[in-house]
C-alpha cells in the first residue's frame, strides 16, 4: 500500500472515530456534515471528500463500529474455554457497545429505517454474520452437552432482543453499573440453557 493510500485511510478512520462520538451524544438525526467537520477543524466540503452523504459516513461508521463487535465476538468463541465463557464474554461485548456505542449500534436493530440501496444489503449481511456468533455458540454448546436446550435458533434471537432493548432504558445514573447489568444479563441468560 502507497504512503497516499495510508494516509487517506488514516483520515478516513480519524473522520469515523469523530463522526462516531457526534452521533453516540446527538443521535443520528441530529449529527450535521458541520459538526463533524468542525469536529475534526475541516471544511464540510472537504468531508464530501471522503463520503459521499451523510447517509454514506453513517453506514461507514455503522459497519466500523460492527467490524470491531464481530472481531471481539470472534476471540471469545475462539479462546479454549467452555461455551459457557464464551457466551458470557459475548454477552458482556454485546451489551458493552450497546452501552458505550448506543445510536450507531443502535442501527442493527432496525437498519432499513436508516439505510436504503446499495447500502442496506452489505449492512444486513454483517448483522447476520454478528447474530450468527451467538447462535453458533449456543448451538455448539448444546452439541456438547453445555446446554441443555432443542432451540438454538430462538434462544439466540431472544438473547439479542433482550439484550438491545436495554438501550431503551439504562441510565448511566442508574442503581447499577455497566459491569453489574453485564453480570446480571449473562447471568439470567445463561439459566434459559442450562
Amino acid at each position: 500500500m502507497k504512503l497516499s493510500e495510508k494516509r487517506l485511510l488514516n483520515k478516513k478512520e480519524q473522520i469515523l472515530i469523530s463522526a462516531i462520538k457526534i452521533v453516540n451524544q446527538k443521535g443520528f438525526q441530529n449529527t450535521t456534515m458541520e459538526e463533524v467537520a468542525a469536529e475534526l477543524l475541516m471544511t464540510k466540503g472537504s468531508l464530501y471528500y471522503y463520503f459521499k452523504n451523510k447517509e454514506d459516513l453513517l453506514f461507514q461508521c455503522h459497519k466500523l463500529v460492527l467490524s470491531r463487535a464481530i472481531e471481539e465476538l470472534q476471540a471469545h468463541i475462539d479462546e479454549e474455554t467452555t461455551y459457557e465463557n464464551r457466551l458470557r464474554k459475548m454477552i458482556k461485548t454485546h451489551i458493552d457497545y450497546a452501552i458505550e456505542e448506543k445510536e450507531t449500534f443502535n442501527i442493527i436493530i432496525k437498519p432499513s429505517e436508516t439505510f436504503s440501496g446499495t447500502k442496506l444489503e452489505p449492512i444486513l449481511e454483517i448483522r447476520r454474520t454478528y447474530a450468527g456468533y451467538f447462535y453458533r455458540v449456543i448451538k455448539d454448546g448444546i452439541s456438547a452437552k453445555e446446554f441443555k436446550n432443542d432451540e438454538p435458533k430462538i434462544v439466540s434471537m431472544f438473547l439479542l432482543g433482550s439484550m438491545n432493548w436495554l438501550q431503551q432504558w439504562y441510565n448511566p445514573a442508574g442503581k447499577k453499573s455497566k459491569e453489574e447489568i453485564q453480570d446480571i444479563y449473562a447471568e439470567y441468560i445463561l439459566k434459559i440453557l442450562k
